[in-house]
């Protein structure tokens, strides 16, 4: 019987979402909230940036942004400067500290995924790097 778009879909949407919360249980020493991490996150691969700009990358409310970032500055993973041009706005910048919180997540995470990597043979590991390539292709359409 062949597999339907919409069977395939529950099927990954369920091994994806487990895949996800089971990486994301690797966590640097901090122990971070999710949002938090995805603040620093965001902060290393885009550089500094305003709370507001924040909240739009993340998509929630500007005052929940606030509170994370405060929280996050308040335990010395981020810091908070004058904006250069508005003496109103804050921009928003790793410390070493928040940047050494991320290269320790991803390395856990990285050994973690890895090491279930090696208990599957040459044939497996093919196939999940082709699936790699295709989910990485829906992910940006």
């Amino acid at each position: 019987m062949p597999t339907t778009a919409l069977t395939l879909a529950a099927e990954l949407r369920v091994s994806l979402g487990r895949a996800t919360r089971r990486l994301k249980a690797e966590r640097g020493d901090a122990g971070l909230s999710d949002p938090q991490f995805n603040v620093l996150a965001i902060l290393h691969r885009d550089g500094p940036m305003s709370p507001g700009q924040l909240a739009d990358a993340e998509r929630i409310q500007p005052p929940a942004m606030t509170r994370t970032v405060s929280c996050l500055a308040d335990r010395g993973l981020v810091r908070k400067d004058e904006h250069p041009t508005d003496g109103r706005q804050v921009v928003v910048s790793l410390t070493a500290e928040g940047e050494a919180e991320v290269h320790e997540t991803r390395r856990r995470r990285d050994a973690w995924l890895a090491a279930r990597l090696d208990e599957l043979d040459d044939a497996e590991r093919r196939t999940l790097r082709d699936a790699a390539e295709l989910l990485r292709r829906i992910a940006t359409a």
